[in-house]
């Protein structure tokens, strides 16, 4: 009687190993490994994030972030170009492993994908010239002034959103910061990273103001659920970067300004 049952036992412990080893070499990090790349998708067209230079060679921030990111895992970045729209059910059908094109976590991106820790903080930030010595704290502070937002923005909604300000629309930023720097406006209203980058390379006197909404949104790289190894990697890879200063030094390099940190309040 008891070897009847010693085999059954050794069949349900075979079993077991069986399915743990066909688990295990269902996890990404596994397929990523053996290929010996990291497939990362992103829109290419997306300055100072992703886009492509006049060699062809696809540049930006997110480009650093991804080719670091790989190094650490130890492979190499292979980078697929696709357009937003369709950027996660892309990542869904297994066209590639991640996204790294500024991504933002939400409860409802949760749900159907795990992501990294973030490597990304932004908000809504308000834009003054230099020598304008107000101080404008919050949007209800511009209530009589002028207030330079794009067209169709979601800082367009935002500033109509407050009765009192004299909202003025723009094609885009280079419009409304020149406007700003020539005095016809009292302030602009942008993402606090498109801001910083535009200050960086468009060379008027301007300054940040500041940071204007209810939340900041943190942006991290996504991933198909049921990865564990692979999750425990990837964040493995961004505690690296942060801990080394790589992070820092990336964010500098695009904005002048450290955004791979919570913005404080």
């Amino acid at each position: 009687m008891k070897l009847p049952l010693l085999g059954k036992l050794l069949a349900v412990a075979l079993t077991g190993l069986l399915l743990s080893a066909v688990a295990r070499a269902d996890d990404l990090l596994d397929s990523v490994k053996q290929r010996g790349t990291l497939q990362i998708a992103l829109e290419g067209t997306f300055p100072p994030f992703d886009y492509k230079a006049p060699n062809g060679e696809l540049e930006g921030y997110d480009v650093d972030v991804a080719k670091a990111v790989a190094a650490k895992l130890g492979v190499k970045p292979v980078f697929i170009t696709t357009e937003w729209s369709g950027i996660i059910a892309g990542l869904q059908s297994k066209r590639y492993d991640v996204i790294v094109n500024q991504v933002s976590i939400s409860a409802e991106r949760q749900k159907v994908l795990d992501f990294s820790p973030p490597y990304t903080y932004s908000t809504a930030q308000l834009i003054q010239r230099k020598d304008d010595t107000r101080t404008f704290k919050s949007l209800d502070d511009l209530k009589g002034h002028k207030l330079g937002v794009s067209l169709g923005s979601n800082y367009n909604d935002m500033a109509k959103s407050v009765p009192g300000i004299d909202v003025r629309t723009y094609p885009g930023a280079p419009e409304y910061l020149r406007d700003l720097a020539a005095g016809r406006i009292d302030a602009a209203l942008n993402d606090r990273l498109m801001l910083a980058y535009l200050m960086k390379t468009s060379n008027l006197p301007l300054r940040q103001g500041a940071n204007v909404g209810d939340a900041q949104d943190e942006m991290a790289i996504p991933f198909r659920k049921g990865n564990p190894q692979f999750a425990k990697a990837i964040g493995d890879a961004i505690d690296a970067l942060k801990a080394d200063g790589t992070l820092t030094k990336i964010s500098e390099k695009w904005f002048g300004i450290d955004v791979s940190k919570p913005i404080k309040p």
